[in-house]
């Protein structure tokens, strides 16, 4: 609220739309909008819009009863932006903006700066204050903004909140709002020892199917589950108890919903005016146009909004390799070459660098992770060497090549060994995240229990090993939810997690032994420290192909707590079963994945060995032991 004669600070100043038209306003949210305040000593409401090529632009709602005429925004300058006070407007009343095209047409737009929105079927904007919220969180944010993520366990649980886990009613959606799943998934990730979640489909959307991928309203948490400070009260929540939050963020795409950014002022603003450059055939969205700074500003000043105003650690950005070719998911005839006659995007290259090199000065230790599916060179190199400055990228080539595997029949294993130890031939070219997400068990993929082969037990018994692999791997982790305690079904946004199966042993023991996993990879150095590195993972024996087993070491900077993983990816036990090892030491056992609490047969495995003077797999040293049938052993040494 501005003083005397003093210029309101929420109003949009000359220097604004100047920093605004170059790119580069980081903190435009706050100016851009719907914002309360006083004006006069009357209370009401500061809008402002970006329409260049608007006749001129109304604001209606349901403060004035929807009269599309009787608030018109004044136009600030040539950078198309319109503003004005509206006296009596107040926290919840509905708005949208009326923009007059050219031709005389009347648009009836959301904000697209609006922090809050009203529930669908309706799709309106609503007038909010999310300035008040008080956080308690500043010891997280002080050490996350000085940890070096690459050196520390990453376990993320993908999660989408609606069909987490819902309300028992019938005539209602069900949805837990954002303080109720606080609670409840605080206590379920503390319990399974993850050290991040990534929620998906945050920012709000019209169509529950889309998952959250076809977003409205990019600077305002979904309705569906609460109001903003709901969502700011669960971040808050999970930070308290040092659990890092991450977003799925779409910057690539957006739906054509006539409320939505699609051809917002009569023109395409946001789009880019080329369909061969601004519009996906597949999926019937459209590009956002990276070369408009207006446009790069919007969704480089979202980034920064949802880490600065709502504390998020880390955005999961979607569909990258989409943004970086110009002839994704195109026939020949659908798409426009760039001006050197090739298919990179230029404009979305140069918009990467720029967000993840201005993310990081202004907010380090944020992660900003690539969902990339191609081998684009440098996804997480410096921006400055020519990379695109993510922080992680997720690896969709091991998570192929795995989920290929463990489909397999047993007997086929062994022609297919290569594809359990490719990953670590190009480990060192990137930061990953060995991903298994939601898009594994959707559309007739299976949950990743009936991708299994075998028998109902042996499903299990497979994904305990397969797991065990994953867990154990160069690489930071994610797997989405239900997976952790076998899902039977394929996920369904519509429907709660089959949480009845905790009452089978079979489930309920699989998901302690994920827990159990998970304590390893937290608590043991050599399994996050170096992933990238050859000195942080040594093959004990990769070429067991006819036996289909991968033993390999795990090791930390300090050369201490070192770790020994012996798999066996087939129903047959390998009795007197000899793995190289490099040291002559006593090697301790931590798991065994065929113990009777994980659910398995009850093997039992030497609670510790010492390596014997016998060379095996080409190391002096060798252990024996019973490997069971789709064994995993981990030992400490």
């Amino acid at each position: 609220m501005a003083k005397n004669n003093e210029v309101n600070p929420l109003y949009i100043t000359e220097a604004d739309q100047y920093v605004f038209a170059q790119g580069c306003h980081y903190e435009i949210y706050n100016k851009m909008g719907a914002h309360k305040t006083v004006e006069d000593g009357v209370e009401g409401v500061y809008f402002a819009v970006w329409a260049p090529n608007a006749k001129y632009v109304n604001v209606a709602g349901s403060f004035n009863d929807w009269d599309i005429y009787q608030y018109e925004l004044k136009r600030l300058g040539e950078g198309g932006i319109y503003a004005g006070f509206v006296p009596g407007v107040k926290e919840d009343d509905l708005y949208k903006y009326v923009i007059t095209t050219q031709d005389g047409n009347k648009l009836y737009k959301a904000d697209p700066y609006g922090n809050y929105a009203e529930l669908r079927p309706g799709n309106a904007s609503k007038v909010t204050d999310i300035s008040d919220f008080k956080w308690t969180d500043k010891v997280w944010m002080d050490t996350k903004a000085n940890t070096d993520w690459n050196k520390e366990p990453i376990a993320i649980y993908e999660c989408h909140i609606g069909s987490w886990m819902r309300h028992p009613r019938e005539d209602e959606d069900g949805f837990y709002n954002y303080r109720e799943f606080a609670d409840r998934i605080v206590t379920y990730l503390k319990e399974m020892n993850y050290t991040h979640v990534e929620l998906m489909g945050i920012a709000e959307h019209p169509f529950d199917g889309s998952w959250g991928y076809q977003v409205t309203g990019y600077y305002a948490p979904t309705s569906r589950y609460g109001k903003p400070e709901d969502f700011m009260y669960l971040v808050n929540l999970l930070h308290k108890n040092k659990i890092g939050v991450i977003l799925d963020w779409v910057p690539a795409h957006f739906p054509r919903d006539g409320f939505g950014l699609a051809n917002f002022d009569g023109t395409c603003l946001y789009e880019h005016p080329d369909p061969r450059r601004g519009e996906h055939p597949d999926w019937g969205t459209k590009i956002f146009n990276y070369a408009r700074k207006e446009v790069s500003n919007f969704l480089i000043a979202n980034a920064m909004f949802w880490v600065e105003k709502f504390h998020v650690d880390g955005l999961r950005v979607d569909a990258v390799a989409s943004m970086l070719y110009l002839d994704y998911g195109k026939q020949d005839g659908e798409w426009l070459a760039n001006e050197y006659g090739n298919n990179k995007n230029l404009d979305a290259i140069e918009f990467f660098r720029h967000l993840n090199s201005i993310m990081q000065k202004r907010n380090p230790g944020t992660l900003m992770i690539a969902e990339e599916s191609t081998a684009w060179p440098m996804v997480t190199g410096d921006a400055k060497e020519g990379g695109l400055g993510f922080t992680f990228k997720w690896n969709m080539g091991w998570m192929h090549d795995f989920c290929e595997y463990m489909k397999l029949d047993p007997l086929f294993r062994k022609d297919n060994h290569y594809k359990m130890t490719f990953a670590m031939s190009y480990n060192g070219s990137e930061n990953y995240i060995l991903p298994i997400s939601h898009d594994e068990v959707v559309h007739l993929k299976c949950s990743m229990l009936n991708k299994m082969p075998g028998f109902y037990v042996d499903k299990f018994a497979n994904l305990r090993v397969g797991y065990t692999y994953m867990f154990t791997h160069s690489g930071k982790k994610l797997l989405f939810m239900g997976q952790e305690f076998g899902q039977d079904h394929e996920w369904d946004e519509s429907k709660e997690l089959d949480w009845g199966l905790l009452s089978d042993h079979d489930h309920s023991s699989l998901k302690y032994y994920v827990s159990k996993l998970l304590e390893l990879y937290c608590k043991y150095p050599a399994l996050s420290e170096i992933d990238r590195d050859w000195a942080g993972f040594e093959w004990m024996n990769a070429d067991d192909c006819e036996q289909s087993t991968f033993s390999y070491v795990r090791k930390a900077s300090s050369g201490k707590n070192s770790i020994l993983v012996v798999l066996n990816m087939t129903p047959i036990e390998r009795k007197d079963f000899k793995v190289g090892v490099p040291k002559k030491k006593k090697y301790t056992l931590l798991l065994n994945s065929d113990e009777e609490c994980f659910g398995g047969r009850g093997n039992k495995i030497p609670a510790s060995i010492t390596a014997k003077a016998e060379e095996a797999d080409g190391k002096p040293y060798s252990l024996t032991f019973d490997l069971p049938a789709y064994g995993a052993a981990v030992f400490r040494f």
